[in-house]
């Protein structure tokens, strides 16, 4: 019942990921989310995500952030990382997915998604069908209508560390693409 809010994986971060492994596994494009996965909640860019970017760049990927916030807030941000953006995105609804890839020049086989909300950004990576990477937080201060959510989720994480658990470790990404076929 929980599966479709599931992640490929679930990380600290989005700056504790080793971002070369996944380039040398085929992934060539990145969409992210914006507020508590690159920067707390309405806060500018940080030194860390220019640095972020500056690294993927380096490494070969390119980037488009997508976010339901309004260009106001996503635009001035994708500008100062170099990178494609979508604003009032939509999520979870898969169509700004499939525009982030086709503004990259990708498809779902060789992008991933990283996002902080199961709700919206996990599922909407899924029902797109492209992997996905959960991050904690950066900040636990949040929006009334997010600490709502975040209860809820807490609930399918459980389930989620469950099935890992069911199947001895096993990296969950494994345990998907074989539901798949």
């Amino acid at each position: 019942m929980f599966k479709r809010f599931y992640p490929d994986w679930y990380v600290d971060s989005a700056y504790q990921i080793d971002y070369e492994k996944l380039y040398d596994k085929g992934y060539r494009g990145i969409i992210f989310d914006v507020d508590n996965t690159l920067v707390e909640h309405g806060a500018p860019v940080t030194k860390r995500a220019l640095d972020l970017f500056h690294t993927l760049r380096t490494i070969g990927f390119d980037t488009c952030i997508i976010s339901n916030n309004k260009e106001a807030r996503v635009k001035p941000l994708a500008d100062q990382v170099e990178s494609k953006y979508v604003s009032r995105a939509g999520k979870p609804s898969p169509v700004n997915y499939v525009k982030a890839m086709n503004l990259m020049g990708t498809d779902s086989s060789n992008t991933l998604f990283i996002g902080d909300q199961l709700f919206t950004d996990v599922w909407g990576a899924n029902r797109a069908d492209i992997k996905s990477i959960l991050v904690k937080p950066i900040d636990p201060h949040e929006e009334i209508q997010i600490v709502l959510k975040r209860r809820i989720e807490w609930i399918v994480l459980h389930f989620y560390h469950k099935d890992k658990r069911k199947y001895k470790g096993r990296d969950y990404i494994t345990l998907k693409e074989r539901q798949h076929d």
